[in-house]
């Protein structure tokens, strides 16, 4: 898939024609998979490319940012899941002040027409852009017919009476709703960062764990979770324990994501890992002492190995 990471004027002629999407994007839900999939299914039946044309930072963070959301997915990210649907371009506008100005129509005309020679453009029902979101679905469809693209729109996605966004999928992390996160997102919620070093309490004390500063600001809520780690630079996975909190045993700390691996590392450990969260097996507590802690530790990594269990039983 062909990336294009730029400012806020048009991209770089030559690209099309496309059948394109637009969107923040923020998660890649079900829904935004719905939305993904039929501008491919267009571009596929007309020999189109499929392009995706998203924003950095989060729009909101710009026009009003005492209420942007936090991320749940890095640009980066985002653009590793388009490619896995089968998106054949993206390009990423740097949202800022003089995007925001732009009319519907200027919008149209540049990012559109003139960067990715639109043929088809596919968005949620409830789309707004241009400066004020001054446009809607009927505007881009009048700017469609005089500029020669056409408009679908797609219908909100509901799963089980629950109406898939990116506020809802948040709502369930900040719970701890991790399966319900994973019914609306269609994998687990992940969390992808840097290893760091931490206090070095778990390996004197407890268990060894590894920890990320997550790159982006969406935590699940407090407690100690079932996960898969992945080392994002040689592909090795483990099964895994993490706790999110404050390691209150220990006193005060810094609100952290700790993980301790089910199978060795069998070699140094990463540099970069992803934690998917799978199950949510209890709340964060205090314990009266580091033995007490390490029970529990060792307590809940039984729980997770039966949970892996049950998921891959062993051959009969």
């Amino acid at each position: 898939m062909q990336r294009l990471i730029q400012g806020s004027g048009p991209a770089p002629r030559g690209l099309g024609p496309c059948a394109v999407t637009i969107g923040n994007f923020d998660g890649v839900h079900k829904g935004h998979r719905l939305i993904l999939e039929r501008a491919i299914e267009q571009a596929r039946r007309n020999g189109w490319a499929a392009a995706a044309l998203t924003f950095d930072p989060h729009p909101v963070r710009v026009i009003r940012p005492e209420q942007a959301p936090r991320v749940m997915t890095t640009i980066d990210e985002r653009l590793d899941l388009f490619e896995e649907i089968g998106l054949d371009l993206a390009v990423v506008l740097r949202f800022d002040q003089e995007l925001m100005r732009q009319s519907p129509e200027e919008f149209a005309r540049g990012a559109l027409v003139d960067g990715l020679q639109a043929r088809w453009v596919v968005v949620g029902e409830n789309f707004r852009f241009g400066s004020r979101h001054a446009g809607d679905i009927s505007t881009l469809r009048s700017l469609g017919l005089e500029l020669g693209f056409g408009v679908e729109s797609v219908e909100p996605l509901e799963i089980g009476g629950e109406l898939v966004s990116s506020s809802r999928v948040r709502e369930a992390v900040d719970a701890g709703s991790v399966g319900l996160a994973r019914k609306l997102l269609g994998r687990s919620f992940r969390l992808r960062g840097d290893v760091v070093a931490g206090r070095g309490i778990g390996a004197r004390h407890t268990v060894p764990t590894l920890n990320i500063a997550p790159d982006t600001e969406l935590l699940p809520r407090d407690g100690v979770y079932v996960t898969q780690a992945l080392d994002l630079e040689r592909g090795h996975a483990w099964p895994a324990v993490s706790n999110v909190g404050y390691r209150p045993t220990f006193g005060p700390s810094e609100r952290s994501v700790e993980t301790h691996l089910l199978a060795p590392l069998n070699g140094s450990a990463p540099r970069r890992l992803q934690v998917c969260f799978l199950h949510r097996l209890r709340d964060e507590r205090t314990f009266a002492s580091a033995e007490a802690l390490k029970g529990q530790i060792l307590a809940d990594a039984a729980a997770a190995q039966r949970y892996f269990r049950r998921l891959n039983p062993a051959p009969a």
